[in-house]
């Protein structure tokens, strides 16, 4: 999985399925009796170096991309930068954050994902999900208890497959180079990583807690905590996956002491 993680770490899958239309997924799901692990860009994943004995499904070809009756419906495999550019071309204002959060969109459904004040669900009208029996349906926002970093399915074992998205914005929120290059100042871009580690508590900023507990360039094993945006956790020299999940809980232990505040994962640990 080290292959398909964006931290560049990661253990063996038993089986990898890479469907090319929402009938393959359908036609898989049916048959399947193995667990399942549901990939995009692999952005916010981390899996363990014993891995995971089951199907990782990669969902990169469902990436149907339209504009039409005032909804932009994006497959669950749509880059975010790719949403983002796709709606600038629209003249469609609003969601130019996203092209500073590097994922896709299934992933960004699945924990709400933001960026600088504005997350994804803001934007969403409805979304196609599938079973884990291969059974297709269409589901309102209604239906999904949202919050920062969380989306909670009134449903049990649905997958993200698209989402139908409005904006009524009719004014420019951002540039997207502007974005672009503030992002690129203040994170580590070219370095295996996986975005920001930590949601941010209320009312206070994980990078400044973990920046506080003097913990920037803290290293275990080949795994850093990044001197340029303490919330980063970068892959420095061949890190294992423990090594990386040692860090995460170091750094928990040390905010814990020093701020008596628990600090949450974003990343999802397998």
């Amino acid at each position: 999985m080290h292959k398909h993680c964006s931290l560049r770490a990661g253990g063996k899958v038993k089986d990898f399925f890479v469907p090319d239309t929402i009938n393959e997924l359908s036609d898989f799901l049916k048959n399947n009796q193995q667990p399942i692990l549901i990939l995009g860009l692999g952005s916010n994943l981390l899996v363990r170096d014993c891995g995971f004995n089951g199907t990782a499904i990669k969902l990169t070809h469902l990436n149907q991309l339209t504009f039409k009756d005032g909804l932009i419906h994006a497959g669950a495999g749509v880059t975010l930068a790719k949403l983002s550019r796709f709606c600038e071309s629209q003249q469609l204002n609003g969601v130019e954050f996203l092209s500073a959060i590097p994922g896709s969109v299934g992933g960004a459904l699945a924990m709400n994902a933001g960026a600088f004040g504005a997350d994804i669900w803001s934007f969403v009208e409805s979304v196609n999900t599938i079973n884990h029996s291969g059974k297709v349906f269409m589901r309102d926002k209604s239906e999904y208890d949202i919050a920062y970093r969380s989306v909670i399915p009134h449903q049990k074992d649905e997958i993200f497959i698209g989402a139908n998205l409005k904006t009524s914005q009719t004014e420019k929120q951002d540039n997207i180079k502007v974005l672009l290059k503030k992002r690129n100042e203040s994170q580590p871009i070219g370095l295996p990583n996986c975005g920001s580690v930590f949601k941010n508590p209320p009312n206070n900023h994980a990078a400044k807690l973990i920046e506080d507990s003097g913990l920037k360039g803290f290293c275990i094993g080949g795994a850093c905590v990044s001197k340029k945006h303490a919330n980063f956790i970068i892959n420095q020299n061949n890190a294992t996956t423990n090594d990386i999940e040692n860090l995460i809980q170091h750094i928990q232990q040390t905010v814990k002491s020093n701020c008596e505040i628990d600090l949450e994962t974003e990343v999802v640990i397998i």
